[in-house]
């Protein structure tokens, strides 16, 4: 039977982080479920209710309370001896740290917000003709949208549901894709070159079906 580690924290709370990065090292070597819980958060606040904790981060092992503060790595890879060693790939668990995909993807969502609104003022607004009108658009429901939901995606799902997702090159590819797909259909409509357009769209597509890809194995298989 898995392990199962719940560690509770708060948003406020900075020795939790201290906490959360002492597991996430200990989760690379050992195979076993991993949770971080917000108190704030139902799921937390039940945890918390039920066992009567009082002080976070605290570390819940199979439902049991096994640590109060932050344990060291020692303590951590005892608290889990009994659980196989992880084999080597780049699945890996989230906590209250954004990954630098997920920093990155909220950034060029800022970025592509920015040239949007910026286009559309410069071109008239939203009823404006200028021949930018449909890139600048784009830039919005492609850029700034998808951007934001790739990013927070990718680092709220896996943590509220415990699971870990694939990370490493499938990130990066990711965002890659998206960028280049945006940037092209933005070209492409921009300058009236329809086979410019296609392609950026078939990028798009494709960095899409990669994050349906990795989040596959946490909402269907839970």
């Amino acid at each position: 039977m898995t392990i199962k580690v719940q560690l509770l924290v708060s948003e406020w709370c900075v020795p939790c982080r201290g906490a959360e990065q002492v597991w996430l090292e200990v989760a690379k070597e050992k195979d076993f479920a991993f949770e971080v819980l917000d108190v704030g958060q139902p799921e937390g606040r039940a945890v918390v209710a039920r066992l009567g904790v009082r002080t976070v981060p605290s570390t819940v092992v199979d439902g049991a309370l096994a640590h109060l503060g932050v344990p060291s790595a020692k303590e951590a890879r005892e608290l889990v001896a009994a659980a196989p060693a992880r084999a080597r790939d780049s699945l890996h668990y989230v906590g209250l740290t954004m990954e630098a995909t997920s920093r990155w993807s909220i950034a060029s969502a800022v970025v592509y917000l920015a040239l949007a609104g910026s286009a559309l003022v410069l071109g008239g607004g939203i009823d404006g003709e200028a021949p930018w009108r449909g890139a600048a658009l784009h830039a919005f429901g492609l850029g700034f949208a998808a951007f934001l939901a790739l990013g927070l995606g990718e680092h709220m799902l896996p943590r509220f549901i415990g699971a870990p997702i694939r990370g490493g090159a499938a990130a990066w590819a990711q965002l890659a894709l998206v960028h280049l797909g945006t940037l092209l259909l933005m070209a492409g409509l921009a300058f009236d070159a329809r086979a410019l357009a296609l392609a950026g769209g078939v990028l798009a597509w494709a960095a899409f079906a990669l994050f349906a890809a990795r989040l596959a194995p946490l909402l269907l298989f839970r």
